[in-house]
């Protein structure tokens, strides 16, 4: 490998490194959104569930 080819596979490294610190926290908030978006939905399933319950009896 020439020294060319080593700085041109460094200055690559380098940017996909950059990339990945400016797309994970991004990454990292969708996944949390979501997760709170499932926990949300899983509340109001079960209220709604206690309601039709609580009609019933």
């Amino acid at each position: 490998m020439t020294s060319t080819q080593t700085e041109g596979l460094i200055g690559m490294l380098t940017v996909l490194g950059i990339l990945v610190l400016l797309i994970l926290p991004s990454v990292l908030g969708i996944v949390h959104d979501r997760r709170i978006d499932r926990q949300i939905k899983k509340a109001q399933d079960r209220q709604a569930r206690l309601q039709r319950f609580a009609r019933a009896a």
